[in-house]
């Protein structure tokens, strides 16, 4: 089969792999329809999440329909389209019993190197590097999906792939990033970066009743996309984020906010985020954090910082003096996706948001690798990538 295939950095091929088979009874192995380029395939392309390896297969995003299933799978059947989230869920531990989908304590094949990098281990991802289980991803013609009586999704004929491929990882990112922030009607909640997580977040944020919604970046395509979601948009190469963020705040701040930018931030005329970048660059520092200082020194005390942005290793110069004396909450993680995946599929479903907004480019799987550089430069107006099969 084809697939995209990590090599290193800024290296990305299309190839023919080996076929996935049936490993366990409780398995599935889905063809693929659609899959997509997320924002955190861009940590793994540029280099910066460790635990890659030569040959690994890319991809998180991605739905299709059922070509065959384990013996003890009785929750799927040859024929069935699904959507499959992103995180390997086992359905029985007890983080999967809280609703903690993204901390699975079983799926996780490497958790030996999970619990040393993190302490403790966290869910198996499609993927995303062998610290979440070295699972090949979603960017191929087909995908073997462990516990597939539990994570995939069945969909139905009547929506479009389009409209339904993003309920596998930014849909439901973007909600849980603006329901952890428990919105109140007075809310303003600022949204950092406009990609496509942050596209979901204002969004759901609009959607949960906030006052009004302030979204930051410089990319115009991305900043357009997001007035017409309902925001009122920063570019911070033209201005002051802090004095543009006083006035719409009577000088107080935003109740509420969001980090969907995570380690690879970009400020061109902000002091810090250059040291974050010289730092980086001779490996004294893994990840670039410029938002995460911003959101802490302009949120209004008391308030909430929900940071679905990935970050991978050790950040510096965090103001964590602020954070605590201004009685910040902090609240992340990977997405919970079956969490809410159904509540969300209803909501497409009854016409009050379609995902597919967000699509900008459609191409073969040929083209995948090229449209990696195309996104992360962001040429061409390009917010999302969907791969077609």
């Amino acid at each position: 089969m084809r697939a995209l295939v990590w090599h290193g950095k800024e290296d990305i091929r299309c190839e023919t792999v080996p076929d996935p088979t049936i490993e366990e009874g409780r398995d599935a192995i889905i063809k693929v329809s659609s899959c997509a380029i997320c924002g955190s395939d861009l940590h793994l392309y540029n280099g910066f999440m460790p635990g890659m390896k030569s040959g690994d297969i890319m991809g998180h995003e991605f739905m299709g329909e059922v070509m065959e299933v384990g013996k003890d799978n009785k929750k799927l059947k040859v024929g069935d389209r699904v959507v499959v989230p992103f995180t390997i869920v086992c359905g029985e531990c007890d983080q999967c019993r809280r609703g903690f989908f993204s901390v699975c304590e079983r799926s996780n094949r490497n958790a030996n190197l999970a619990e040393k990098a993190f302490g403790r281990t966290t869910a198996g991802l499609f993927g995303y590097t062998h610290l979440t289980g070295g699972y090949p991803g979603g960017q191929a013609d087909y995908v073997r999906v462990p516990y597939a009586d539990v994570g995939p999704v069945k969909v139905p004929s009547s929506l479009s792939d389009e409209q339904l491929l993003f309920l596998t990882d930014i849909f439901p990112t973007g909600w849980q990033a603006a329901v952890q922030c428990e919105i109140e009607p007075t809310d303003t909640v600022a949204i950092w970066g406009c990609g496509p997580v942050g596209q979901m977040a204002i969004r759901s944020a609009v959607l949960l009743g906030a006052k009004q919604v302030i979204a930051i970046d410089n990319v115009p395509e991305r900043l357009s996309m997001a007035r017409a979601g309902g925001a009122i948009t920063i570019n911070f190469d033209d201005e002051s984020v802090m004095e543009r963020i006083d006035e719409l705040t009577d000088r107080k701040g935003p109740e509420k906010c969001i980090d969907a930018v995570g380690l690879e931030a970009h400020a061109s005329r902000s002091l810090d985020s250059m040291v974050d970048r010289a730092k980086q660059a001779v490996m004294l520092e893994t990840d670039r954090p410029h938002v995460l200082r911003e959101m802490i020194y302009l949120c209004r005390p008391g308030g909430v910082l929900s940071v679905p942005g990935v970050y991978g290793g050790f950040l510096d110069k965090i103001p964590f003096g602020a954070l605590m004396n201004k009685a910040l909450t902090v609240r992340t993680g990977q997405t919970h996706v079956n969490k809410y995946i159904h509540d969300l599929l209803r909501m497409i479903e009854e016409g009050k948001i379609d995902p597919s907004f967000v699509i900008t480019h459609t191409v073969s799987m040929e083209k995948g690798p090229e449209m990696y550089k195309t996104f992360r430069d962001k040429e061409d107006g390009c917010i999302k990538v969907v791969i077609k099969n």
